[in-house]
């Protein structure tokens, strides 16, 4: 016989206290998945529509792609990757700092790099991209400023990698796709995207840049 003093809660139960403690990145989670998989494999036009071209944004004022590029991936591998990174730091983070303060920081790193890409890419008329990473970047980054010692597990490896390892290869392995140019992915988003995760903290919070500063010197 149960009782409900000694009941486990169900796993919905634990995803729903989970989204209920972190409204924003459980939003912004169904967004880009629900968005991506519907492009992908229902609406491909949408994805389309959608693309960020810097070239043509001013010229046939294609705004609205600063923002619905980055609900769009470019394969399953891409929105996978995006997803778990997302996943494994920004429930945390937003716990941590509230959910007015997490969705600033989200649309901050995602406008921030979509101005890198803008100037890099303005003159180049066949240039097109999408993808969230440089707002997951922007909280990847500003996820290590608070907690430093963090670290993340990704199957098969039997042991946790540390945060910061994990962000640096994340931005190694951004710089060399964005040299092979190839796919839809907006890898120059990715730097950035994590200068504007720490530039939000430094400028909402520096008392936690400086605790990160003297955790890595120490």
């Amino acid at each position: 016989m149960r009782h409900g003093a000694h009941e486990q809660p169900s796993r919905v139960e634990k995803l729903a206290a989970i989204a209920s403690a972190a409204p924003g990145a459980s939003l912004l989670l169904a967004l880009i998945v629900s968005a991506s998989v519907v492009g992908l494999w229902a609406a491909p036009a949408m994805i389309e529509r959608n693309l960020f071209r810097p070239y043509w944004l001013v010229p046939r004022r294609q705004y609205p792609t600063l923002i619905t590029s980055a609900f769009l991936h470019a394969d399953l591998t891409h929105l996978l990757f995006n997803a778990f990174t997302f996943w494994a730091f920004a429930f945390t983070l937003e716990r941590t700092i509230g959910t007015a303060r997490f969705m600033a920081l989200y649309f901050f790193g995602l406008l921030a790099s979509d101005l890198g890409t803008y100037f890099k890419h303005r003159l180049d008329p066949g240039y097109q991209c999408l993808g969230a990473s440089g707002a997951i970047l922007a909280v990847l980054f500003a996820s290590i400023a608070y907690f430093p010692s963090g670290s993340i597990f990704i199957l098969p490896i039997p042991v946790p990698i540390p945060a910061p390892l994990f962000a640096l290869a994340y931005l190694a392995y951004s710089y060399y796709a964005s040299q092979r140019a190839r796919g839809r992915v907006n890898h120059d988003a990715h730097l950035a995207g994590a200068l504007a995760g720490i530039g939000f903290v430094l400028l909402t919070d520096p008392a936690t840049i400086a605790r990160a500063w003297h955790y890595f010197l120490s």
